[in-house]
């Protein structure tokens, strides 16, 4: 805790303190090379902070879900067929019901992604051998 304080008290105030903002308009055309490069660190970090909060606190920036499920596998085609047959499953397979696994049709886990981003709980399609 005492290096946070030491931190926003002694070095933070010291660093904003030494930075050259000019009193006038007219002065940052008179900035050198290595002032306005020692003005871009507080900059990035301003900018970063709008952005984020933008990103946070303005629904229009945020990306508008597809009404879609398929948004990748074999697009030119009316309905997505497979056919497997089963006995060419080992023990046991899965299947993706998710439509965003690159191994598709069987499942490569690309759904992990997709339930933390949605709050969703999809998982694949388990087909196995029945044991006797």
């Amino acid at each position: 805790m005492q290096l946070l304080s030491g931190l926003v008290k002694t070095t933070l105030p010291n660093y904003l303190s030494g930075l050259p903002i000019p009193d006038s308009f007219g002065g940052w055309f008179r900035l050198g090379f290595k002032d306005w490069l020692s003005l871009v660190p507080p900059t990035a970090a301003v900018a970063g902070v709008v952005y984020m909060s933008y990103l946070a606190f303005c629904p229009s920036a945020r990306p508008k879900p597809s009404g879609k499920a398929n948004n990748k596998i074999r697009l030119t085609e009316p309905k997505v067929v497979d056919m497997i047959d089963i006995e060419d499953i080992a023990e046991k397979a899965a299947f993706c019901r998710c439509w965003k696994s690159g191994n598709w049709p069987y499942c490569d886990g690309s759904h992990g992604p997709h339930n933390k981003e949605c709050g969703d709980n999809l998982g694949p399609v388990v087909v196995q051998r029945k044991k006797n």
